[in-house]
């Protein structure tokens, strides 16, 4: 059976059943903002459940598209996935868990001839209903499993919706795939057992605080995963030996001259480069953009892992967007999306990957200069803030700069790293800037999946007015083109002519109102299509709005005038920064918001401080100028040669618009966007910072207008405060601040010193609690909180003083356990290694770290578990002794 034939089988087994079939949705969760990426089929499902919407049959049953996040670091190994199709049955309220469980036992045994005896189920632990329904249809008592919330509980998507108790079934891939334990079963983290299908018996609805409330009616939603059924089909021990990916991986061996198949690091890379170049090509055609927020941040991630991965089998030339193809012909019969996209999906890919390899010998050489930087101060590795840089700015895949620092006996903080991703991951959840519906052009029609939409350009009259009377030409909800829409409904609205400035440029699009003498639509954001299609996205406050309809289109003139300010600002900051810092200076981009904008430059060198507050008070003098700011029309050629700026990146036509500020001119650029008419309008202006984001490019951030004066107020508001505190004039904060700085520096150190003096008495007393594990002494001890350099202090006196043994010591520093593990040359000779040891411990507290063989360092997160931890010392170094025991043997 092949991947097609699979899909087939389950939807017409459903289909037989009286399941609707319905088609996947996108990627892209359009009626979901608690969701990145749909990342299962009951995505769409979900309003039903939910009583939002009435489904189209209360059983229904899907093939979906699906994204998971989460598995990404993960890819590379034989089972884990980005992209996968979910095959899924729903009943909205109607049958419940006893015709789940008979269909989907009859599909899996009676239809896919999978053998029973090697399938296993797992429940819920108290779900004694769905223990006596497998039981019913022939499952032997002893291959029902039950676990745990952590395993057999699912749900919701994202962070509220429907959930409940779930039963899988597992299939059983080999003894020879096994750990080798007898206590080997499902859900053993080994991969001999692989879970096929999942039914959720979807009881609760659980909100935003984590309380579950029962449903109406109980729901039912599955999932099998067709490539791993689709392995257990063709007796294959992962997906990537199936014919879903033999096209993808027969591609990049043609490519890359190497052969598949021989196990080590050349597998690994060619799995990663065969799913993530499928999984690029999905979520481009479903409208998603490389950037660094969001989606878009999801997509940039992976296709530069999976070019720098393609790197490593030596392909140094631009290659996915060929893997792109090779997607698109396998797949595209299932999902027209891909060939409709085809052109957009490959051109995005080549110029994005492009970019990463013109910059990718950079990032080597600079994780190679940070790891040289620690090594000169001293630290053991590479700081969160720094790992995290390195991936977020170059694209660094975590994984990579921890595999140098392995090479080097170094450690990277991954706690923080973490901290700092979920940090990234809020933002996207809750920033939701993306373009959802933002198609590409073909001709005059915008493509968004099966949806296509003609019309011409939006006239724009915004940049002299913020108010006109327009005709509504198109409205679309719901992904499809309707003629009207009613109060409460989401919509995007397309107008003959609009005052909205649609985000583009860096610019973001125009809230405000349009509304008719039947209706009011509030507009939160307005897109500008590639083909000049304005987009006005938004939703219906009063009545209603129909295609046709003669209409008030009406921007929030005080949120637009708080655009332009900062706009015509990043104009001012780059004239200055070229006459200031250097007239090499390029933009390389911007973004320009009501309350603040910043301004991305190439330059080597950062810009200092006397630099910064110079470039502050010219453009701050040019403000109080008054200087006309005037836009014309002329030949592109002419603008540049009357010396217009113009991005060496964007596309232009005959015709441009000059933006020239001054008479004489103080800067003219190439620009679209809406300004003030006058320098003046812009009131003040003030920078808040500026930073390196990366090698030869810097940041500046800073603030105009309304919010420059709030700021000053809360700074004045501040400054007066601490003055207060200290008792001082607004004069004499800074002396005063210092001395009281100087003060807690000499504090600082005095305690410092009798830290240092409690950790050499203790040192004194611990030696007597070292203990003999076949003849290797070993000390295993709690002492008092202390930071990691004094505990390193006591580590070294511990060491000197036993001469020979391995020393492990943990502390709970600021609520959270560390540990320390030194070991004496004889022993790391007999093969003990500190870092080794080290993470076995730290594991126990939910935590790791890593080091040299003579000392490493870890951190964990359940400071309840230390003790727990330590008296698994003796453990590790018994089964040590008794492994190299064996081996002499």
């Amino acid at each position: 059976m092949t991947g097609d034939e699979l899909r087939q089988a389950f939807l017409s087994f459903f289909q037989d059943k009286e399941h609707k079939i319905i088609p996947s949705s996108s990627l892209v969760p359009h009626k979901d903002p608690t969701l990145l990426l749909t990342s299962a089929g009951m995505v769409q499902i979900k309003p039903y459940f939910l009583g939002l919407e009435a489904p189209p049959s209360r059983r229904l049953a899907s093939c979906q598209k699906c994204f998971r996040t989460t598995d990404i670091d993960s890819v590379g190994d034989s089972k884990h996935l980005t992209f996968f199709e979910m095959l899924g049955n729903f009943s909205v309220g109607d049958y419940f868990k006893k015709e789940a469980i008979l269909w989907a036992w009859d599909f899996v045994t009676k239809y896919l001839k999978l053998p029973e005896e090697r399938l296993w189920i797992t429940i819920y632990l108290d779900d004694d209903e769905a223990f006596a329904y497998w039981r019913e249809v022939g499952v032997p008592a002893g291959k029902i499993l039950r676990f745990g919330e952590k395993d057999n509980f699912w749900g919701p998507v994202g962070n509220s919706g429907p959930c409940g108790p779930c039963s899988e079934i597992h299939y059983d891939l080999g003894e020879e795939l096994g750990c080798g334990k007898t206590e080997c079963k499902p859900n053993c983290e080994c991969g001999r057992f692989s879970e096929i299908w999942n039914l959720v018996f979807t009881q609760y609805n659980q909100d935003q605080s984590g309380q579950r409330t029962p449903l109406p009616k109980p729901n039912i939603d599955t999932g099998m995963g067709l490539e791993r059924t689709l392995a257990a089909i063709q007796g294959k021990s992962s997906p990537y030996e199936t014919n879903l990916f033999s096209p993808l991986i027969d591609r990049i061996c043609q490519l890359s001259g190497k052969e598949y198949g021989r196990g080590g690091n050349t597998d690994r890379a060619i799995r990663i480069v065969a799913e993530h170049s499928r999984s690029i090509t999905f979520l481009v055609a479903d409208g998603v953009m490389p950037s660094n927020e969001g989606r878009g941040y999801v997509l940039r991630r992976i296709l530069r892992r999976a070019s720098l991965f393609g790197r490593k089998l030596g392909l140094s030339d631009p290659f996915l967007n060929e893997m792109a193809d090779v997607a698109v012909g396998t797949m595209s019969h299932i999902y027209p999306e891909l060939m409709a996209n085809q052109s957009l999906i490959t051109e995005v890919i080549r110029v994005e990957e492009e970019k990463f390899i013109t910059t990718l010998d950079t990032g080597l050489n600079l994780v190679e200069k940070l790891f040289g930087e620690a090594s000169v101060q001293g630290r053991e590795g590479l700081t969160s803030e720094e790992v995290f840089r390195l991936y977020d700015t170059y694209g660094f895949p975590p994984e990579l700069t921890a595999e140098i620092a392995r090479e080097k006996g170094l450690s990277i903080d991954w706690e923080g790293f973490q901290a700092a991703m979920e940090k990234q991951r809020e933002r996207a959840r809750s920033g939701q800037k993306l373009v959802l519906l933002s198609g590409h052009s073909k001709g005059n029609a915008e493509v968004k999946g099966k949806l296509t939409v003609t019309h011409k350009q939006t006239h724009f009259v915004g940049y002299k007015e913020y108010n006109s009377r327009s005709k509504v030409r198109d409205l679309i909800t719901n992904e499809s083109s309707v003629r009207s829409v009613a109060e409460g409904s989401e919509v995007d609205m397309m107008l003959d002519r609009t005052p909205f400035y649609g985000e583009m440029g860096g610019q973001v699009g125009d809230s405000g109102e349009i509304s008719s003498q039947k209706g009011k639509a509030v507009i939160i954001n307005t897109i500008r299509t590639p083909s000049g299609v304005i987009i006005h996205r938004g939703k219906v406050v009063e009545g209603s709005i129909s295609v046709g309809d003669e209409v008030e289109a009406k921007v929030d003139s005080a949120r637009r005038l708080d655009i332009a300010r900062n706009h015509t600002a990043t104009h001012l900051l780059q004239a200055d920064l070229r006459q200031i810092v250097d007239r090499r200076i390029e933009q390389k981009g911007s973004l320009v918001e009501p309350e603040r904008f910043r301004f991305d430059f190439s330059h080597r060198a950062p810009v200092t401080e006397e630099q910064l507050n110079e470039i502050q008070r010219q453009v701050n003098e040019w403000i109080r100028q008054d200087l006309r700011v005037e836009a014309k029309i002329l030949p592109y050629s002419q603008a540049i040669a009357e010396g217009a700026i113009a991005l060496f990146e964007e596309k232009y036509g005959e015709e441009v618009r000059m933006l020239e500020i001054g008479e004489p001119a103080i800067s003219k650029e190439l620009c679209g966007g809406t300004h003030v008419s006058s320098t003046g309008e812009i009131g003040i202006f003030l920078i808040t910072s500026e930073s390196s984001i990366g090698t030869g490019l810097h940041r500046i951030e800073a603030v105009t207008g309304r919010k420059a004066e709030s700021l000053i107020e809360s700074r004045l508001t501040a400054l007066q405060d601490v003055a207060k505190e200290v008792e001082g004039s607004l004069e004499e904060v800074s002396g005063k601040v210092k001395t009281l700085i100087s003060e807690l520096e000499a504090e600082r150190k005095r305690v410092l010193s009798l830290e240092r003096e409690l950790s050499r008495r203790i040192a004194e007393d611990l030696p007597g609690q070292a203990e003999q594990v076949s003849g290797v002494t070993v000390l295993a001890a709690k002492v008092p909180a202390l930071t990691m350099p004094i505990l390193r202090e006591m580590g070294d006196i511990l060491r000197d003083r036993l001469k020979s043994a391995i020393v492990v010591l943990a502390t709970v520093y600021n609520n959270k356990p560390n540990f320390l593990t030194m070991v004496t040359p004889d022993l790391i000779a007999r093969g003990f290694h500190a870092g080794d040891i080290i993470n076995q411990v730290a594991k126990v507290t939910g935590g790791g770290g890593g080091g040299k063989a003579a000392m490493a360092q870890a951190g964990g997160k359940d400071a309840a578990k230390i003790d727990e931890a330590l008296q698994l010392v003796k453990s590790i170094v018994a089964s040590k002794i008794s492994l190299s025991s064996e081996g002499k043997d």
